[in-house]
């Protein structure tokens, strides 16, 4: 704790915490020192007593008092210890803070001019996903060697940075290896010990060789990759994520899966995927009867192999280093012995990088861990004492520890819990040995025995395409993540149940209790949530989707179906909200206009969707949106339409309204070129104006009168931006204003004074970045508004 809350101090008041808290541990040391030293003069001043009764209730009260002097004992040294640790993560992590502060760096940060710069590379190239028709920028972990001024001498330093790269030449370095590249340096965003954030928009040029484990690592799993190709995308994707994490052909669909279903840490490098292949090779080993020195042998050079084809980047020894912890502790059975060298291996990895407070994963991965040791065990040894077989026994119990120590995390970060990741990792299981040691034999033999690689990965996606089935169906499973508080104070209210549940489930009585209401309350509220989930509530006329800063809207067209209009952002977010909404066909789907914010998210209302039409203005600009959206609808034709067009499924009834004619030279062509439709859903009218402006709204009310545009429910033009005329908000007289917006976004949507506007003319304004997802619904009374809540994180 003290690193991480040094990660985001001052180096000085780091420091200065550490060494107080040394202080304070030396004193309460001298002063439990003497307390202990007075207690022994005072016994042995005290006179002789008789001697204890010899009896069997004498020796278990002498052995009790034992037992509470001991641990009486050990208690007094917990604040020294806890002390001595707060001192060393501060001072520790202060020192390594004090390079991000260096004065002459941050002169040259501060000046934004260009610079050259000596890096070499820490970790692999990560591409952002960009939006549709972008290219991807390819984020680095460096180290900075050396920055050199265009006007300067030549500064020399190690410090960590982030380069943020637009050349597709970064994508193919290797850690370890020396580079230089000119591009600007930004201030760091803190939390960590990176001292600067570089962007670079031309290629880096390469200055000397990695080493020959990050090369051997490079060939092995570019084999794989290779190996891969010809296989179905889903299983053909996750393999190489599964094996040596390497996500980058990972549909995203399906790391969503994943993830919603608990089974993320099979397509990262973790310390659970150092557990499985040892664990692999360990049960081979114990087969051949092999000496305990033999095994430890074969089973470091296995850990040593694997290290190197997942690349030995921090990440990855982390990883190995947490998983030999815990597939040891668990083989050997010896808990008290493992436990500390668990905290003595985190102690270390914290002191050696104090960044590891604050990532996520590291903490996964010790808790993770620590569930190995401690719960998975006890909880495996109970169930064989009930007659359950060794195996089915220790397949329950580790993944049912691992879910409970790091429930609280995970609730924290996503604001749900799942009840379906025990089962789907259960019944991933038995795919995952059989995945794992075909690809790891694709890997290895192929850069001598190609089609011998190709012939282990195309057997190794069998077991992939399970896991790939498991993830699917269980991601779809009604009511499988449980809404619960998230932030910190979600995570703590958890650890403080869970760990309730835990010391209390240990009395038999209580463990039954627990049992009983635990069932009772998942079976009596499981048909509740699958019957009346409340979501789409009935009699919905539209939905306008949480998807951020974008705009995706849905009107009902039947069971099923739907018309979509703009895609949002990214492909998740609406991906997302159509499956909460039941969208399984989409009849129609209509394109205002081509800005990033509308059609970046265009393949989430493809994916495993049947779209059987695709519309969007003549307006050209910008051509990569328009681009990104023909690639995604492949061989559904993406018609341009215009003032008149009309269409008709279900219960909509649609028409497109303007612009009326093209606009040139505004403030925004692109955005006053937008398609403005008229929708009617059940007698109730909602007018869609994509972002038209202020030209766009005045022209439309100049030549179609304001009976045109007048609606029962209004989309909020641009995101609530000011750009906007009063006079058309006006004549519009909406009973219900839904702004699609995203939380805390850079261009001060939506404007508050429009926002009032609204408000007084008699509308009911709600927002996506406050309340998610928001369904206007007709009710004997008029209208009503259901949000469905879980607005997206900024």
């Amino acid at each position: 704790m003290s690193a991480l809350a040094a990660l985001y101090l001052t180096a000085r008041a780091g420091i200065l915490i550490g060494v107080g808290a040394a202080a304070l541990a030396i004193a309460l040391t001298v002063a439990i020192k003497r307390a202990a030293a007075g207690g022994a003069d005072h016994q042995r001043q005290a006179p002789p007593r008789a001697a204890p009764c010899r009896s069997g209730t004498g020796r278990k009260s002498d052995d009790a008092g034992g037992s509470r002097a001991g641990w009486a004992h050990a208690g007094r040294w917990v604040g020294p210890a806890l002390l001595l640790g707060v001192a060393c993560g501060a001072v520790t992590t202060g020192a390594r803070v004090s390079v991000r502060e260096a004065g002459p760096l941050v002169e040259v940060i501060r000046a934004g001019d260009p610079v050259w710069m000596e890096l070499i590379v820490r970790d692999d190239p990560r591409a952002l996903r960009s939006s549709a028709g972008m290219p991807p920028t390819y984020i680095v972990a460096v180290d900075l060697q050396a920055v050199r001024p265009e006007h300067g001498a030549t500064l020399r330093l190690s410090a960590r940075a982030l380069v943020l790269g637009s050349d597709p030449a970064w994508r193919g370095l290797l850690p370890g290896q020396r580079v230089r590249a000119e591009g600007k340096l930004m201030p760091p965003r803190g939390g960590d010990l990176r001292a600067a954030v570089a962007s670079v928009r031309k290629a880096p040029q390469v200055v000397g060789r990695p080493s020959w484990a990050q090369r051997a690592a490079g060939a092995l799993r570019a084999g794989l990759q290779r190996a891969c190709e010809p296989l179905p995308d889903r299983p053909g994707g996750l393999l190489p994520g599964l094996i040596v994490g390497d996500t980058s052909r990972l549909d995203p669909a399906l790391e969503e899966d994943f993830r919603a279903t608990g089974m993320t840490h099979l397509n990262a490098v973790s310390g659970a995927n150092v557990a499985i292949v040892l664990g692999v090779v360990l049960f081979a080993v114990r087969r051949t009867r092999a000496g305990p020195v033999i095994t430890a042998l074969v089973c470091a050079a296995a850990l040593v192999g694997f290290v190197i084809l997942a690349r030995p980047s921090p990440s990855v020894v982390r990883a190995a280093a947490m998983g030999a912890i815990g597939l040891i502790g668990l083989a050997s059975g010896r808990r008290r012995a493992a436990l500390p060298a668990l905290a003595a291996g985190v102690a270390v990895l914290i002191l050696a990088d104090p960044e590891l407070a604050s990532d996520v994963g590291f903490a996964l991965s010790v808790l993770a861990t620590s569930g190995l040791l401690l719960l998975a065990p006890v909880w495996r040894d109970g169930l064989r004492a009930r007659g359950w077989p060794p195996g089915p026994a220790e397949a329950l119990a580790v993944p049912a520890a691992a879910q409970v120590v790091c429930g609280p995390v995970v609730a924290g970060l996503s604001g749900a819990i799942s009840i379906v990741a025990v089962p789907a990792n259960l019944l991933a299981v038995p795919a995952i040995a059989p995945a794992t040691l075909l690809g790891v034999t694709a890997a290895v033999i192929s850069p001598v025995w190609p089609a011998g690689a190709e012939f282990a990965a195309w057997l190794g996606h069998w077991p992939a395409q399970w896991l790939v089935l498991v993830a699917t169906y269980g991601a779809r499973v009604p009511a499988g993540a449980l809404p619960w508080p998230g932030g910190l104070t979600g995570a703590l209210l958890l650890a403080v149940i869970t760990v309730g549940l835990l010391v209390a489930t240990r009395r038999p009585l209580v463990r039954k209790l627990v049992t009983v209401v635990t069932l009772g309350g998942v079976l009596g509220a499981l048909p509740v949530r699958l019957l009346a989930s409340g979501w789409p509530p009935p009699g919905w006329l539209v939905v306008a989707c949480a998807v951020g800063q974008g705009d995706a809207i849905v009107l009902p067209a039947g069971s099923g179906r739907a018309v979509v209009v703009d895609a949002g952002p990214e492909p998740n977010a609406v991906d997302h909200c159509l499956r909460r909404l039941g969208v399984r066909q989409v009849v129609l789907f209509v394109v205002s206009h081509f800005h990033v914010d509308h059609i970046g998210g265009v393949t989430g209302v493809f994916r495993g969707r049947d779209v059987r039409a695709v519309v969007g203005p003549s307006w050209p600009d910008p051509p990569a949106g328009r681009a990104a959206v023909r690639a995604a609808a492949g061989r559904v034709a993406v018609h341009a339409v215009g003032p008149g067009w009309a269409y008709e499924a279900g219960n909509v009834r649609l028409r497109v309204l303007g612009p009326v004619e093209p606009m040139r030279g505004t403030n925004s062509d692109p955005n006053n070129n937008s398609l403005v439709l008229r929708a009617e859903v059940d007698g109730r009218t909602i007018l869609l104006p994509g972002d038209a402006e202020t030209e766009e709204q005045e022209d439309m009310l100049t030549h179609l009168g304001v009976g045109a545009v007048r609606a029962d429910v209004l989309k909020v033009a641009h995101h609530g931006s000011s750009y906007q005329s009063a006079r058309f908000l006006d004549e519009i007289r909406p009973s219900v204003a839904l702004v699609s917006v995203g939380a805390d976004n850079d261009y001060g949507h939506p404007n508050g004074p429009l926002l009032a506007r609204l408000a007084r003319g008699g509308a009911r304004v709600l927002r996506t970045d406050q309340l998610g997802d928001l369904a206007a619904v007709a009710s004997g009374r008029g209208l009503a508004v259901v949000a469905r809540g879980d607005p997206p994180a900024p």
